[in-house]
């Protein structure tokens, strides 16, 4: 392991807090350490409770951090919201080396001359993804690196969010004893994790149903294009259940997780649970059936929601369909509801890595997606690493972020403290 780089990932939702370690190496990467904290302080995606979200974080953390025997100081932190908001751009500049040919440092300048756009001040760019650049006119170009040319362009799209909701996010990882070596928007990462190139060519629709929001990503082009959050989820048919059984939410959760069916029609009569109901003693007896009467509504409703909001963002018709994930899609029967209601084609996205093979692990291991592909269209210089005990060198910090974002967000802490 002392050969390899080991990477932290810290997504923060609603219901769970997971903190995800991966390891590259030798050309793979691998999962090898998942922590998971039931989350407090998290209301429908906001941080509500600062103290209670720091120990949750904490809970998390040090769960990762036994399985895998090593001490966590930076992670790469998931961001969402509706807050998040999208802005297109356009960076000049012209190429420095004598010869021509274009480098890492051209490539750094470029998307810093993008990033010069008009904010307001309530608001705080988050990261930058280029669309396309044009060497000298010619368009269409992912990677110019190595090309030669005299004027290099990019369109990219600018990632931003309210300053308030990331000063809280960070100031919460910080007070945890950690490091926040990046912010991730969730959706970006979870779209490089479970998106096909020809679906984020083509058009398609990443929804992730947490518990507490649903976020919505348009990808087209090649690039996300449009993203909003519904603050509808999981906890909503908790909620329902909990009311429909007359029971407590713990028991409804419970039973929601073990017996829960989206779907009347694939419910099964036989299936029978027990609940304590509230004011009473005595348990009462219910059908896998009696929980689909309750969920199925709901869940169709969250995807008529879903749909209604797609439309409004102007992407109704993606020949790519809909891919679902988030810790909500898992539920029995829900596949066939999101096909009857989105009247598209629709499957469910999870990770192909031992230990978080479930959809509710889909943003965090994005988030190192994300990281991984960096790093390797940097490969050419010195290697990142993060999770480590020992401080990074300048040399290893990355090269655009650590004079942008992070000395952005220094002096957004200097306003608030």
């Amino acid at each position: 392991m002392s050969n390899n780089d080991i990477i932290v990932s810290l997504d923060i939702g609603t219901s769970k807090v997971r903190a995800i370690i991966g390891e590259i190496g030798n050309g793979t990467f691998n999962i090898i350490g998942v922590g998971s904290a039931d989350s407090e302080g998290i209301r429908k995606g906001a941080i509500v409770d600062i103290d209670q979200t720091v120990q949750s974080i904490r809970n998390a953390v040090d769960h990762a951090e036994r399985m895998v025997g090593i001490q966590i100081s930076e992670v790469y932190v998931g961001i969402s919201g509706n807050h998040i908001g999208l802005q297109t751009s356009h960076g000049v500049v012209a190429v420095q080396n004598e010869d021509r040919e274009i480098g890492e440092d051209d490539i750094d300048r470029v998307l810093k001359a993008a990033e010069v756009i008009a904010l307001p001040p309530e608001r705080e760019i988050i990261d930058i993804v280029a669309k396309q650049y044009v060497v000298d006119g010619l368009e269409g170009i992912q990677d110019p690196r190595g090309m030669i040319g005299v004027r290099l362009e990019v369109e990219a799209t600018i990632i931003t969010g309210a300053k308030t909701a990331i000063h809280n996010l960070l100031r919460c990882v910080e007070k945890s004893g950690l490091k926040v070596r990046d912010l991730v928007l969730l959706s970006l990462g979870a779209g490089q994790l479970a998106l096909s190139k020809d679906e984020k060519t083509m058009g398609s629709v990443l929804v992730d149903i947490g518990a507490g929001s649903t976020t919505i990503a348009v990808f087209e082009g090649g690039t996300i294009v449009a993203t909003s959050t519904l603050p509808i989820g999981g906890e909503f048919i908790t909620n329902d259940i909990a009311y429909g059984l007359r029971t407590l939410t713990d028991h409804a959760e419970k039973a929601k997780l073990k017996y829960g069916c989206a779907s009347i029609e694939d419910a099964a009569p036989d299936v029978t649970f027990k609940v304590t109901r509230i004011g009473s003693n005595v348990d009462k007896e219910f059908t896998q059936e009696d929980l689909a009467a309750i969920a199925e509504p709901r869940v169709q409703e969250i995807f008529q929601l879903i749909r209604q909001e797609v439309k409004r963002l102007g992407y109704s018709e993606q020949p790519g369909g809909y891919i679902l994930t988030g810790g909500t899609v898992s539920m029995a029967g829900l596949l066939k509801i999101a096909q009857q209601e989105l009247a598209a084609s629709v499957r469910i996205a999870v990770p192909d890595y031992i230990g978080v093979r479930d959809p509710g692990f889909t943003g965090g291991v994005g988030i190192l997606y994300k990281v991984i592909k960096n790093i390797r269209v940097r490969s050419a210089g010195p290697k990142k690493t993060a999770g480590r005990s020992k401080p990074a060198s300048p040399a290893q910090e990355p090269a655009r972020k650590s004079g942008g974002l992070m000395e952005r967000l220094k002096n957004l802490f200097s306003e608030f403290i």
